[in-house]
């Protein structure tokens, strides 16, 4: 340990980057600090991004038409729509569990952890600003892990009543009966499935003609169709010109496409992508420069162009999601400790988490095709499994790509319920190079949704012995 600094890592941002960073450092014997501006640790994962959107999730489905559709056919009675108050209660108590979960595995780790808003004085120093107060702290190592904000929409500013961010869920105050969701990449996506599913109008405005272009195409295919069946209008290959609020009440959006055409909505989202949250750093006193949308450049061992400072996360761009966020920051703690480490691993799951959610791992068709990699399909829908019919979705699908000639899983591809658990059996297949013969004399619980690795295998190998 260098005595001459009063760190030997500092981590700006607790996020999944920053949390597991300064643990992995303290695990080294390292003295490890994270400074953390926000009201928790945790970082947009848990203040406003993953935890607080996939919990609203759950409370849609607990209160939304799928719940309707359950308890109708069952018989049962159903519930009044819900109310803000109540989707939003779990999602409070959720976020306020996991920041003291994040805080209490930094405190047993013996990492400081610092509040206030960072900015750099030179490449080994930051000043922490709190309140009317600021610190001064060195450090051998610097990791950034700031993540990243709404790029700003067109026009008025965020008020949770008309007009909101992706940020801006715990500001909303009423559950409207039309809505306006511009851009169709994850976040739009998983919004706007879980406003349609409270019986929401919804609306989804984007620039592009398909939307989640790096998912397989069939699923996607599969997940507009449902959509549309709850009222969801798909308005693509359409671009905002401007936003307008009405001043007489009631209050509504006025949203003027670059075609000419005009949406009035009770509530518009914009999710129109997301800047990197570099501006107050004082980059250029550290000797680093972000690109025009806030993210930083770094190499193979997340190093920025100043050795001896990091960046992991959201904020350096893809796949920014809080799995590989994590992984990322420790092992840029490793590199920055010259501990021997292997470079992380490609077959890491995509989950969306929209209603029907969706999982994938590995190659798409599209790819393969593209690579002229000879395959085989193998489907299972969920209406053949037993566990299927219980749980009463009758329009999953899950999909396996197969190599015509040595059988190996390529890729995984599902969409419905338990969709993000269940690809984790074939992310292990794959990255253990098994194929064909693994799920063709595996035997899976029953009644499980793991079934459909079965009876996606032998539909595949019905096509292979032909």
């Amino acid at each position: 340990m260098d005595k001459s600094y009063d760190f030997d890592l500092v981590c700006i941002g607790s996020g999944p980057a920053g949390q597991r960073a300064a643990v992995q450092a303290a695990k080294l014997g390292k003295r490890a600090a994270v400074v953390e501006k926000r009201r928790m640790v945790g970082g947009v994962c848990v203040d406003t991004g993953t935890i607080p959107s996939k919990t609203f999730r759950e409370a849609v489905l607990a209160f939304g038409s799928h719940a309707e559709r359950f308890r109708s056919s069952h018989g049962l009675s159903l519930d009044r729509r819900p109310t803000v108050d109540q989707l939003l209660g779990r999602v409070n108590d959720v976020i306020q569990r996991e920041g003291e979960v994040v805080e209490h595995q930094l405190v047993r780790n013996d990492i400081a952890v610092i509040r206030g808003e960072a900015s750099f004085l030179d490449p080994h120093t930051v000043r922490v600003a709190a309140d009317q107060d600021s610190q001064q702290f060195t450090a051998s190592n610097f990791l950034i892990a700031v993540g990243t904000v709404p790029s700003p929409p067109p026009g008025p500013p965020p008020n949770g009543e008309v007009v909101m961010t992706s940020d801006g869920l715990l500001d909303l105050k009423r559950i409207p009966k039309e809505m306006v969701v511009v851009g169709g990449g994850v976040i739009g996506i998983e919004y706007a499935s879980m406003f349609a599913a409270l019986g929401v109008e919804v609306t989804l405005v984007d620039k592009r003609e398909r939307p989640l272009e790096f998912l397989d195409t069939e699923i996607v295919d599969e997940l507009i169709h449902q959509m549309r069946n709850h009222n969801v209008t798909f308005r693509l290959g359409e671009a905002v010109e401007r936003l307008d609020v009405s001043e007489r009440p009631p209050t509504r959006a006025i949203i003027h496409l670059e075609s000419g055409k005009r949406l009035v909505s009770d509530l518009v989202l914009f999710s129109i992508g997301r800047l990197g949250a570099t501006e107050s750093l004082n980059l250029g006193a550290a000797g680093i420069e972000a690109d025009k949308r806030g993210r930083l450049k770094v190499d193979g061992q997340f190093r920025t162009g100043v050795p001896h400072i990091f960046a992991a996360g959201d904020v350096i761009g893809f796949p920014s999601l809080a799995a590989t966020s994590a992984e990322q920051g420790r092992l840029a703690a490793c590199y920055a400790f010259d501990v021997p480490t292997e470079p992380m691993r490609t077959h890491f799951p995509i989950g969306i988490y929209s209603i029907p959610e969706i999982s994938m791992v590995g190659a798409t068709e599209q790819e393969l095709t593209t690579k002229r990699v000879p395959y085989e399909i193998g489907l299972a829908r969920y209406r053949e499994i037993a566990r299927g019919q219980i749980l009463g979705d009758d329009t999953g699908l899950l999909k396996m790509l197969f190599h015509q000639q040595d059988k190996r899983v390529l890729g995984v591809h599902i969409i419905g319920t338990g969709a993000t658990e269940l690809i984790h059996i074939g992310q292990a297949v794959l990255r253990l190079n098994g194929g064909l013969d693994y799920f063709m004399t595996t035997v899976f619980n029953y009644p499980t949704m793991a079934e459909c690795y079965k009876v996606a295998a032998l539909d595949a190998y019905n096509k292979l012995v032909l």
